[in-house]
């Protein structure tokens, strides 16, 4: 679900890392802790005994008598397979890194403390209903049972760092969903500080032109849903003022202007049984974020009461992020909308402890966070508190703001997406998931009945006196929030005449629906091209669904490719025979990001060498105003590609330099070509395939510390297919955490696979089994296989 933000952060190790892996001693170090996974353990509060069956792949088939125990022994084995990842997770969103890494997690946990997520979480825990604080307290009771029963055999990494885990608690789940709402909404307050630099130093024609809400291919499948913020006509007078007035800033180009072709986000579609060959509706879901090791989810198997379920789960929370029962399929996209402003706030001049609400001055109210740091003093801040959120630690336009967020909103959140796990009906399902807060996500759905529905969960903010766009003051009450959007007013689709339905982090609404829900969703071409290749398919199954995932297709560079073949005139070629074999390589493209891929690596890098020489110089007031400013935008093709077809020549860049816009482009290509050219010396040109450029590195972090650990830790470094504008969304680092494709009714035929493997023990058979499946597409099964080992849960009595 995608700019890559890990859902599970490892805080650089530093030396101090490295002297105690040497500490640690090695091999004997990891093999100590190695799983159980056959025997009888006593699990204390279980009603009746639970079998936990473990197939060849690590995965675990849970059978219970209720959902209680089922939650329980979730605990208990995710605790077996993943305890540091969920540890980590936890201390991340409570602002307690430190405290195991030492100084150089200070500004993630400073940053954490701030958002206080760790007085919400208990806040959050008082709220909810009596049966999901049992869920949540049973799942800590799992975790604790492993963790004592485990002793001084914990995962090598608590040896490693030298420290015992405390006890596992409900607000801990909790500040792992919360954890999860920080990663998939991280760039909304980047992209709200930008606008308001942008807003201040730029004319509006320029910021509207160079921040549209559209691209081509979103306009193509939402041509009945206007935009908010329509693509523009080049404002050349105002680009041209701009590039008159050059920044003194020597930073480098790429620090100004950023791409976000890896977001953190997924595609999930459905068909309905109008597109099957026997009337059964299916789902798939790959979601995208970045790749780590472990990797984020968790394969579970789920057998209680009348409930037969299976999917992912988010370690260290119960919930079932994506999967099936045997009536209903659900998977997630991000909604990739706008759930946090950042509220100017005007200072009392006689008393800087005051901030105006109305007619008054409201003091602040006062956190001190005394933040332990591993070999250091301890750090001592104050988080100042306003009625509409925290003030954050870096000011905007040198004023402080509030930080007002859906996710720091106790009203905002609930785990209402638990009763998922046991919906029946399709309507029961959209009802469960538009009553749901958490992260705001798109979630596709497909029944046992052949029909498939789209919708929203999260609370959706209904805004007044702006659009969120931008910093505002809200002191004066005609700027603000009026709650949030009613479950039953949330946009939904059931059942659409093409049988088709798909969410590519595209946007989906415009003018038409009365609620601002973002400003800059992914680019289109994902949802462009799932949406025409199921309409071509005249009969669908699991395995066309499958193939679809791992499509590398990418006519996005099209455009690309043809503006360098332009280029390279016969002229051009004639001075400069050289490029002959450019235009050979280019010619070369088979379309697709395949590892074999010719031409395809330099059309990527010709495309980024143009994006930062054609907008760095138009934002120098930008930077000017704002050490820290970045343009980054989603769909910053559509500007470039309006200034690259008409060629303004009052808005050259680099006049200096190029004559024209021909010249400048071919400058680009030319940069473009040095660039991965030094990235590959001695590779003749021709034999530069994408394999070469995009090969996939998923690192354990303490690799990153003592590289002599790699080949133990991580991942191999192998060819990747796909790119940041393919179905198959993929780079170093960054791809599909995870790719289901399921008929609910139908588990024999449901496809699922991920990265790495089901445990985090680098010694365990389990670590890196499903690597090869994930890398190469090959399909798994859903369902467990046939058990090779089974533990036996039984009641402490």
């Amino acid at each position: 679900m995608v700019k890559i933000r890990k859902v599970i952060l490892y805080s650089g190790l530093g030396l101090a890392s490295v002297a105690a892996i040497a500490f640690g001693g090695g091999f004997w170090v990891m093999h100590r802790p190695m799983p159980q996974l056959d025997g009888t353990v006593q699990l204390d509060r279980l009603t009746a005994d639970v079998r936990v069956q473990t197939d060849a792949h690590g995965m675990p088939v849970i059978n219970a008598a209720n959902r209680v125990d089922a939650v329980r022994a979730l605990g208990y084995v995710t605790a077996r397979d993943r305890l540091f990842q969920m540890e980590l997770m936890r201390r991340k969103s409570a602002g307690r890194l430190a405290e195991i890494f030492g100084g150089m997690a200070l500004d993630s946990d400073i940053k954490a403390r701030t958002y206080g997520f760790h007085r919400e979480a208990k806040a959050i825990l008082a709220k909810l209903p009596p049966a999901h604080q049992q869920y949540l307290q049973s799942y800590a009771d799992g975790v604790n049972r492993y963790m004592a029963e485990s002793g001084s055999k914990l995962p090598f990494e608590f040896t490693v760092l030298g420290y015992q885990p405390g006890p596992w608690t409900p607000e801990d789940s909790l500040l792992v969903v919360l954890g999860m709402c920080e990663n998939l909404t991280a760039g909304e307050e980047r992209g709200e500080r930008m606008l308001s630099v942008m807003e201040k130093t730029l004319p509006d024609a320029a910021m509207r032109f160079l921040t549209p809400d559209t691209d081509f291919y979103t306009e193509q499948l939402q041509k009945q849903a206007e935009s908010l913020r329509p693509a523009q006509a080049i404002p050349v007078e105002a680009l041209a003022t701009a590039l008159a007035h050059p920044s003194s800033d020597k930073t480098p180009l790429a620090q100004r202007v950023q791409q976000s072709d890896l977001m953190v986000g997924s595609n999930a579609w459905a068909v309905s049984g109008k597109k099957t060959w026997d009337g059964r509706a299916i789902l798939a879901n790959d979601m995208h974020l970045g790749i780590s090791v472990p990797n984020t989810w968790y394969r579970i198997e789920l057998n209680y009461g009348a409930v037969h379920a299976a999917g992912l789960t988010l370690p260290g929370t119960p919930l079932l992020i994506a999967g099936s029962n045997r009536h209903i399929a659900w998977g997630a996209t991000n909604l990739s909308g706008d759930f946090l402003d950042l509220v100017r706030l005007e200072i009392n001049p006689a008393n800087p402890e005051q901030y105006r609400v109305g007619e008054q001055w409201q003091r602040f109210d006062e956190y001190p966070e005394t933040i332990i740091v591993k070999g250091s003093a301890a750090k001592q801040i104050v988080v100042k508190q306003t009625r509409w959120g925290p003030v954050a630690s870096q000011p905007l336009l040198d004023q402080p703001v509030a930080i007002h967020w859906t996710a720091l909103d106790v009203d905002a959140f609930n785990l209402n997406l638990f009763d998922l796990e046991q919906g029946e009906t399709l309507e029961q399902a959209v009802t469960i998931v538009n009553s749901s807060g958490g992260p705001q996500l798109n979630i596709l759905l497909a029944d046992d009945k052949g029909s498939i529905a789209w919708t929203v969960m999260g609370k959706i903010p209904k805004r007044f006196g702006n659009d969120g766009l931008v910093s505002r003051s809200w002191a004066d009450g005609r700027v603000g929030w009026n709650g949030y959007v009613e479950p039953e007013d949330l946009p939904r689709v059931i059942d659409p005449p093409e049988g088709i339905l798909a969410s590519a982090n595209d946007r989906r609404l415009g003018k038409n629906y009365p609620y601002v829900i973002g400003h800059q969703f992914g680019n289109g071409y994902r949802a462009y091209r799932i949406t025409r290749q199921l309409t071509q398919m005249p009969r669908i199954g699991e395995w066309a669904m499958f193939d679809l995932q791992l499509d590398t297709e990418s006519e996005f560079y099209v455009f690309y490719q043809q503006l360098a073949l332009n280029s390279l005139t016969a002229e051009v070629i004639a001075r400069q025979p050289d490029l002959a074999e450019v235009r050979d390589y280019l010619l070369a493209w088979n379309g697709r990001a395949d590892v074999g891929s010719l031409g395809f690596a330099l059309l990527v890098e010709f495309r980024k060498q143009l994006i930062e020489a054609v907008f760095t110089p138009l934002l120098s007031a930008s930077r000017d105003a704002d050490k820290n400013f970045s343009y980054s935008w989603t769909y910053i093709d559509t500007p470039l590609q309006a200034l690259l077809n008409e060629k303004p020549p009052r808005a050259l860049p680099d006049a200096a330099h190029y004559r024209n816009w021909d010249d400048f482009i071919l400058g680009q290509l030319k940069h473009g070509l040095q660039q991965i050219q030094a990235q590959h010396p001695g590779v003749a040109l021709m034999e530069l395939n994408w394999g070469e450029q995009n090969k996939v590195k998923q690192s354990h972090p303490f690799s990153k510390a003592l590289p002599i650990l790699s080949d133990l830790l991580d991942m191999p470094s192998e060819a990747l297919p796909g790119c940041g504008f393919c179905v198959r969304a993929a780079g170093p680092g960054f791809g599909a955490s995870e790719r289901l494709v399921v008929s609910p009714g139908h588990f024999e035929d449901a496809i699922l696979h991920m990265p790495g493997g089901q445990s985090g023990q680098p010694l365990s058979p389990y670590y890196r089994d499903q690597q090869g499946y994930w890398l190469k597409g090959l399909s798994m099964p859903l369902t467990a296989g046939k058990p090779e080992h089974m533990l036996l849960l039984q009641p402490n009595d």
